[in-house]
C-alpha cells in the first residue's frame, strides 16, 4: 500500500475524526499488531499539537489466557494503576482513539457470562469515572487491518492478499482511497445533516419496521429528543467526528417502549465471539426473548450485564444501498457491518441528544426516558426489504425508508 496514502488516512483520524487541539493529551487504544499504524498516526498527533502520546495495547491472546487460567475474584479485581488511569481520563480529558483491528474470534470458547460478570463488575469501581467524564473530550474510532481479522472476511485468500483486500476496503469506506478524505468527509457531512434535519422536522412519536425476513417492530421516540449524524461537539463545542466510517442518522428511544420482533441482517462480534442469524423480541420495550443459531449463550450474556442491558439505547437510519454494504463484505466488525444497514443498540442510550442535556442531572435525563447501563451493543436489522413508516406527534404517517433505502 502506498505509504503517503496511509499518511492521508492517519491524518483524516487525527484532523477530522479526532480534530486534536494544541496541548492536549491523546490516549490511543488498539491492538499489539498495529504498532506500525499506531506509531504513524501517534507521528500525526503530534504534529497536530498534541502535548503527549499513550498507547493503551491491547491482546485477545493475553486476553484469552486470563479468561482460562485466572480466578474469577481476581479477574474482577481493579488494581489501582488501573483505577488511576481512569482517574486521568476524567482530570485530563484526554483525546481518546480507538485503532481497531480486533480478532473477530479472539476469545471463541471463553464462557461469554464470565467476560459479561468481569466488565460488570469492573465498572462498579471505575464507571463513576466515564460518567464524570462525559462529553467533556473528543473521541474517535477507525479501523486497520489485522492477519486474523482479514482472514475471517478473505478466508479464500493468503495473508499477504487478504490484508491488502481489507485495507482497500477501509479506505474505501472511510472515503478516503483517492487520499481526499478529508475533502470527502466535508462534502458528506453536508449530507448527513441534511437527513437528519428532516427527520427532525417531522417530530416523529414513533417508528414501525416491517420486513418479509421477519422483522414487525414498533419504537417509541422521546418527544424533543433529536437524530445526530457524522460530526458531533464537546460541552465546550469542539467539533469532531467520532466514528470513521458512517452512515447513519441515529437517535435515542423512549426506554419502555418498544414492540414485536427484530430479526438480525448480519452476525454480530461480541467481546471476541461471533453470534449468528438471530431475532429477538421486545415487550414493554425490554427484550425478553432471543433465539440465535450461533451464539445464543453470547446473546444471552449481553442482556443480563445490568438492569439496563435489555433495553434499546439507539436506533440507527441506514441506508442497504451505502458504501459499505455494497463493497458485498461482511467485515465481522460493528463499526463497519454496522454502518452498513439499520441497527439498533441494546444497553446505554445518549443523554446529549436531549435538548440542553448540559441544564439536567443524568438521573433526570432517565426519568425523561434515556436509557442507562454500561453496555452499548449494536446489532444490524436492515435488509433490502425493510420498510419503516414514522409517525407524528399528531397521528400522521410518513414513510422514512422504503424497500431498505431511504424513501426522501
Amino acid at each position: 500500500m502506498n505509504k503517503e496514502l496511509l499518511r492521508k488516512y492517519a491524518q483524516l483520524i487525527v484532523k477530522t475524526g479526532a480534530n486534536i487541539k494544541e496541548g492536549q493529551c491523546v490516549v490511543i487504544r488498539t491492538n499489539v499488531a498495529l504498532e506500525d499504524f499506531a506509531a504513524l498516526v501517534s507521528e500525526e498527533c503530534y504534529k497536530a499539537g498534541a502535548k503527549r502520546v499513550f498507547v493503551h495495547w491491547q491482546s485477545a491472546k493475553m486476553d484469552k489466557v486470563d479468561y482460562n487460567y485466572a480466578q474469577l475474584d481476581n479477574l474482577c479485581w481493579v488494581p489501582s494503576f488501573e483505577e488511576e488511569c481512569h482517574k486521568f481520563m476524567r482530570d485530563e480529558l484526554p483525546v481518546l482513539m480507538w485503532l481497531d483491528g480486533d480478532d473477530p474470534d479472539g476469545l471463541k470458547g471463553v464462557d461469554a457470562t464470565i467476560v459479561s460478570r468481569v466488565k460488570s463488575e469492573k465498572f462498579k469501581v471505575v464507571g463513576k469515572y466515564r460518567e464524570e467524564r462525559g462529553n467533556k473530550a473528543q473521541w474517535v474510532i477507525a479501523g486497520y487491518p489485522t492477519k486474523e481479522w482479514a482472514k475471517k472476511v478473505f478466508p479464500e485468500l493468503n495473508e499477504d492478499q487478504a490484508m491488502d483486500r481489507l485495507l482497500e476496503a477501509i479506505l474505501l469506506t472511510a472515503r478516503a482511497a483517492d487520499g481526499n478524505g478529508i475533502k470527502n468527509w466535508k462534502e458528506h457531512e453536508i449530507q448527513l445533516k441534511k437527513r437528519c434535519a428532516y427527520l427532525n422536522s417531522l417530530h416523529l412519536s414513533s417508528l414501525r419496521y416491517k420486513s418479509k425476513t421477519g422483522t414487525d417492530f414498533t419504537v417509541g421516540l422521546i418527544p424533543g429528543v433529536i437524530f445526530q449524524a457524522g460530526g458531533e461537539k464537546t460541552e465546550d463545542g469542539t467539533f469532531f467526528q467520532p466514528n470513521i466510517p458512517s452512515e447513519e442518522c441515529f437517535t435515542t428511544p423512549m426506554k419502555g417502549v418498544a414492540e414485536g420482533v427484530v430479526v438480525a441482517s448480519k452476525p454480530l462480534v461480541y467481546q471476541g465471539q461471533v453470534i449468528e442469524n438471530f431475532s429477538i423480541r421486545f415487550h414493554q420495550g425490554k427484550a425478553v426473548e432471543v433465539h440465535a443459531e450461533k451464539g445464543e449463550d453470547v446473546l444471552k450474556s449481553i442482556l443480563t450485564l445490568d438492569e439496563g442491558a435489555s433495553y434499546l439505547g439507539e436506533v440507527a437510519l441506514v441506508p442497504f444501498d451505502s458504501p459499505i454494504n455494497n463493497t458485498g463484505l461482511l467485515f465481522f466488525n460493528t463499526l463497519y457491518d454496522e454502518n452498513a444497514a439499520c441497527h439498533l443498540a441494546l444497553g446505554r442510550g445518549f443523554e446529549e441528544l436531549y435538548p440542553d442535556y448540559q441544564k439536567y442531572t443524568l438521573d433526570e435525563l432517565q426519568d425523561k426516558g434515556i436509557n442507562s447501563s454500561l453496555s452499548h451493543v449494536d446489532f444490524m436489522i436492515g435488509d433490502s426489504y425493510l420498510n419503516i413508516v414514522g409517525i407524528k406527534d399528531n397521528g400522521d404517517e410518513v414513510q422514512i425508508f422504503k424497500d431498505g433505502n431511504w424513501a426522501f
